[in-house]
């Protein structure tokens, strides 16, 4: 009997506080970065995340910037991607293993967010949120509103100059 006692404490835990088998599943973020024409194109500094409806930040899930520049002087250019770096950015030590990457071209890019990196976080309402922001050239945020827990659907959003497509879905 007492085998039982630890899987009903089990089974009453997930239940109050709503976790569900889809919390194993890893996410995948695709975001689109659009060509511009632009004689002075230079790669988006683009940062992703989490927050509540009501906008409180719950995670950074990536951060790509430039990392070769001399001196970590591309961590200088972090605070132009201004809401996230308002939001929490500022105080995230970079490199962060998992999180901070180089700048990417454009074209469609793939992220895969593990579960273990969100296991913690309780069933709801979320949004995604990808800002890029571009030396001489603009700087764009978009929002993707999403459920997690039970059967999460795709959700999708896009940019209209900086961002193109994003998409946030569980992987497969």
């Amino acid at each position: 009997m007492r085998v039982a006692a630890p899987l009903a404490t089990l089974l009453t835990a997930t239940a109050l506080t709503g976790a569900s088998p889809s919390f194993a599943q890893n996410l995948t973020v695709t975001i689109e970065l659009p060509r511009i024409a632009s004689a002075g194109y230079h790669r988006p500094y683009v940062a992703v995340w989490l927050e509540r409806p009501d906008q409180t930040p719950v995670r950074t899930l990536a951060v790509w910037y430039n990392q070769v520049l001399p001196a970590g002087e591309g961590k200088d250019w972090l605070k132009d991607i201004r809401t996230w770096w308002r939001k929490g950015g500022r105080e995230l030590r970079l490199p962060a293993d998992g999180v901070s990457g180089a700048t990417r071209l454009p074209g469609r890019h793939v992220l895969t967010i593990p579960a273990a990196r969100l296991a913690d976080l309780p069933a709801g309402d979320y949004v995604l949120v990808v800002e890029a922001a571009r030396e001489q050239g603009g700087r764009e945020a978009v929002h993707v509103p999403f459920r997690r827990g039970g059967r999460m659907a795709p959700a999708q959003a896009t940019g209209s100059t900086e961002l193109g497509l994003v998409r946030i879905a569980p992987a497969r």
